[in-house]
């Protein structure tokens, strides 16, 4: 029932369910390889504008959505429906098959397993989710303690727009990751990892994506279009490389946790980027830490062709 919810959608493993009464009876496996329908008939709920931006409110912060294209979190919005509580309402009731997935708007909520009191909502929060993800009985009980505000989603949607897109982001950065020569080290189920931990983010032509001498938050592969490295170098910026399709960049100061030693920009048009944050870097990448390191070499050697010296790099990578 825990809002920390793995992004890895796919890969988990179900939790284990102490004192579930029964399995469940309505165990129809959605399989996301053989939905070939991209439309689909998910549920839409229509919604005044002062509703819509309340429930944005709500779900700003849920990691389920964190991967979503922006089409599939109005997917999301579209589908949720809201569901009004008095204190003593029962949510969900642990045992019981899965129907609907929950994010608090307004309200306390207490949560029960075996009859025991474990945690409490208060205003903000999920759950019911863990139900409807592994296919399973209600792991816990929740009850209203006072009146308050959900957004719900029923089941088949949950499970269709969320796993279709564990799915195809996989499949997608999946072959992204293949043709990276630097990956070659990895094993099979070390891209999976890979690939369900990155985040996709779009820049425009001349947008700045990393600024010289900031602090490393990741690094980035290049999934469509080419961006141009730059540094610092006497009040104005000169170009050291451009890369492309299946190249990736960031990574330099990640190994050696120093500031960003460049700056990079989109270039010729729309820029579509696949980002991995420091700490999944760190938990992932240490197969390919090596030659990582190798090419801190070529890239100093890059860089005394075109200034005549390491232009001070090793202080301010």
């Amino acid at each position: 029932m825990s809002t920390q919810v793995s992004s890895n959608l796919l890969a988990a493993e179900p939790p284990v369910v102490q004192g579930s009464r029964r399995k469940s009876v309505f165990a129809e496996a959605y399989d996301p390889e053989a939905d070939d329908d991209d439309e689909g008939a998910t549920a839409i709920f229509p919604k005044t504008d002062e509703q819509r931006a309340r429930l944005i409110e709500s779900v700003k912060n849920v990691l389920l959505f964190r991967s979503l294209e922006k089409e599939q979190m109005n997917q999301v919005l579209d589908a949720m429906f809201e569901r009004k509580v008095q204190p003593g309402d029962y949510i969900i009731r642990q045992g019981d098959d899965g129907d609907n997935f929950y994010v608090i708007e307004s309200g306390v909520y207490k949560v029960y397993i075996n009859d025991k009191h474990i945690s409490t909502y208060n205003h903000t929060g999920l759950f019911g989710e863990l139900a409807l993800l592994y296919n399973m009985p209600r792991a816990a009980t929740v009850q209203a303690e006072t009146n308050g505000l959900l957004w719900a989603m029923d089941r088949q949607t949950f499970r269709r727009i969320l796993l279709k897109s564990a799915f195809k982001k996989r499949k997608m950065y999946e072959e992204l990751l293949n043709s990276v020569p630097m990956l070659k080290a990895l094993q099979n189920y070390e891209r999976m990892n890979l690939a369900d931990a990155l985040v996709s983010k779009t820049y425009d032509d001349g947008e700045r994506i990393i600024k010289q001498g900031d602090a490393a938050d990741g690094m980035y592969f290049i999934e469509e279009g080419t961006v141009s490295v730059r540094m610092d170098q006497d009040d104005s910026e000169i170009e050291i490389s451009k890369l492309g399709k299946g190249q990736y960049f960031g990574e330099l100061a990640l190994v050696t946790h120093r500031p960003r030693a460049a700056s990079v920009y989109a270039t010729g048009g729309v820029v579509k980027l696949a980002f991995l944050d420091v700490r999944a870097f760190e938990r992932l990448l240490g197969p390919c830490m090596d030659i990582m390191k190798r090419n801190i070499d070529d890239y100093e050697s890059q860089l005394v062709k075109i200034f005549g010296s390491k232009n001070n790099i090793t202080d301010t990578r």
